[in-house]
């Protein structure tokens, strides 16, 4: 479990006041409305690459229709419902910021797959399901805010099914670590937590897992921001992160990062290309059969 200390510091840095609100607010003075899942892709797949490196780690980890998935620190639930429509996969996500709950249950409602995706409100590293409950378990961007990974991937292994699978998209420290701050997970150094690659892995096989996939994806990460700067050139525009296929008209991930959004963008950027941070996929397995 989390310091409450920590805890309150990650709930401060992401919550956005009336979150629910400022997104339907922000597609009505668009123009838009949220009827399928993917007219969210502007905001809710808050990580590197966004849809893109979503699809790609679900190939990854060889997911498929009805498995059960727990989204560790899901947001608003962007990959989920992706999961959800283009896999079939039934899918959980647990996350510690309420107002992004209230937000993601919203859209989903008003997409259709409700059914399919329901978020809990919970500290992922003090999980409350039972032994054996998911065939899958993955994360995106989030395990850099967690001090105590291996209490982290304890959790995960137990309610994991024998031979489920623990998929990750994290963002690691470089060789030229420490990273500049802000980012987009962290004002400063006091809630960033980043492994090196290689202490990644030996934390997840301290844990039991069985490494079955590990890519280090930081080329392609620089190369989306590229494409996104070269955008920006063409349109005269200025954005925080998000898919360069992204329509420019619809609401965008500045609405979960507020005023200083192409600020950690920014950092971001710099830190991939200065080898301050990397970003790798990772697809485990815990032993065993059901």
């Amino acid at each position: 479990m989390q310091s409450e200390d920590n805890k309150q510091s990650i709930k401060s840095h992401y919550r956005q006041n009336n979150l629910e609100s400022n997104i339907k607010t922000a597609f009505d003075r668009a123009g838009q409305r949220i009827k399928d899942y993917t007219d969210t892709e502007s905001l809710d797949e808050f990580h590197i690459r966004g849809r893109e490196a979503t699809r790609e780690l679900a190939r990854l980890a060889d997911l498929k229709k009805d498995m059960n998935v727990l989204d560790l620190g899901c947001g608003v639930g962007g990959p989920a419902r992706m999961l959800a429509a283009e896999f079939g996969c039934v899918v959980t996500g647990i996350e510690l910021v309420e107002e992004y709950c209230e937000a993601g249950t919203m859209i989903t409602e008003q997409t259709g797959l409700s059914h399919m995706v329901n978020f809990q409100q919970g500290d992922m590293t003090a999980l409350t399901f039972e032994d054996h409950t998911f065939d899958a378990a993955w994360t995106l961007h989030t395990i850099m805010n967690i001090e105590d990974k291996t209490k982290l991937f304890d959790s995960v292994f137990r309610i994991l099914k024998p031979g489920g699978i623990f998929a990750l998209y994290e963002v690691c420290g470089g060789s030229n670590f420490p990273p500049h701050y802000p980012v987009p997970w962290a004002a400063d150094p006091s809630m960033s937590f980043l492994l090196r690659p290689d202490d990644l892995c030996l934390s997840l096989k301290k844990s039991g897992f069985e490494a079955l996939q590990w890519v280090d994806v930081s080329s392609a990460a620089v190369k989306w921001f590229q494409t996104i700067a070269a955008s920006r050139k063409d349109s005269g525009t200025r954005t925080g992160i998000r898919s360069p296929a992204a329509n420019g008209a619809r609401p965008g991930i500045s609405l979960l990062l507020g005023k200083t959004a192409a600020e950690k963008s920014s950092n971001v950027f710099r830190n991939l290309t200065e080898d301050r941070i990397r970003t790798i996929q990772g697809v485990y397995r815990k032993p065993g059969r059901e």
